[in-house]
């Protein structure tokens, strides 16, 4: 065997959702159906087969996304622990990127599926309302660094809300704003700007702020439990390892910046050379190999999960 090497399981936020995700477990898999079914009794409707079979328009809508890409997650993990027969490295560190970052509090332990499901639920239901009182957007520019970036901030009234790779940040503010720091990003070099799509305000910025009480109440009314895995949290980019420092960055998330290329170089920091992105899509693998071209990366996001396990066995061995 080869000696034992520190791994990290990072969850993909609602930018990876797709219409259709989560089927192919669902139909193969015992463990897959059952959180499935779970998060449909909880909610009191059926979430899998918005998952399955869309439409597309209600799938993304804030309050729907969020709690889907949770429970696909949270699916395709059960399901590599189903088939990996011990297989399956336990990990050193968590991570999720934005939403993403409930599916790491249940698989550290500290919520359960029900109830971060409930809580997403809420979360999106009060980011919506947020962004129909302070309306905005998000803009996804690339080959600009975070210097240039804060510059055009700066001049532009605009927030970096994620920083995902050094090729890769997100700005986030109201209609105005957001076409002029389109317009000078462009004089500054930028080769590529895309709007995010399927976000209903300007997350993860101060236009987030009409949340913030409802959030706070929401988070108040759930249990936590330490975290058994430390999570790597968003917006400090270091790690979690109490329930207060959980409950905090669950509250102060919502408005701030998504630091994912730092929360990448605190677990590369800290030892971690493979990492398992689990959830739907492949995003935060591409952010990683921006990041550090070295690491080595699993994707488990379906029924192909169980090559991913058998390649981590012939690595081993």
């Amino acid at each position: 065997m080869v000696e034992d090497v520190k791994v990290a399981y990072v969850f993909p936020g609602q930018e990876s959702k797709q219409v259709g995700m989560g089927l192919d477990i669902y139909l193969h898999y015992d463990s897959a159906r059952k959180v499935f079914d779970e998060v449909d009794n909880i909610l009191g409707f059926s979430l899998s087969r918005l998952c399955f079979e869309g439409p597309d328009e209600d799938l993304s809508q804030t309050i729907n996304v969020q709690a889907a890409v949770l429970t696909v997650s949270i699916a395709c993990l059960r399901v590599a622990e189903e088939i990996s027969e011990g297989a399956l490295p336990q990990p050193t560190l968590v991570a999720g990127h934005g939403s993403g970052e409930y599916s790491a509090l249940v698989a550290s332990g500290v919520m359960s599926l029900s109830d971060a499901v409930r809580l997403i639920r809420e979360r999106g239901r009060l980011m919506n309302e947020a962004g129909k009182r302070k309306s905005g957007g998000m803009l996804t520019i690339m080959d600009i660094d975070k210097d240039t970036m804060d510059d055009i901030c700066l001049a532009t009234g605009v927030e970096i809300s994620n920083i995902n790779a050094p090729d890769n940040i997100v700005v986030s503010g109201d209609t105005d704003k957001l076409a002029r720091a389109r317009r000078l990003a462009q004089v500054k070099g930028a080769r590529r700007i895309v709007p995010v799509r399927g976000v209903t305000g300007a997350f993860y910025s101060s236009l987030m702020e009409p949340a913030l009480e409802g959030m706070i109440n929401a988070v108040s009314q759930f249990p936590y439990e330490t975290p058994v895995v430390p999570i790597v949290a968003n917006v400090t980019a270091q790690t979690m390892n109490t329930v207060e420092a959980v409950k905090e960055e669950l509250i102060s998330q919502i408005i701030h910046c998504i630091k994912w290329q730092q929360s990448v170089e605190t677990m590369l920091a800290r030892g971690i050379t493979t990492f398992f992105e689990i959830g739907p899509g492949d995003t935060l693998t591409k952010y990683i190999k921006r990041i550090s071209p070295g690491a080595l990366t699993f994707n488990i996001s379906n029924a192909q999960t169980t090559n991913e396990i058998i390649k981590w066995r012939k690595g081993r061995v």
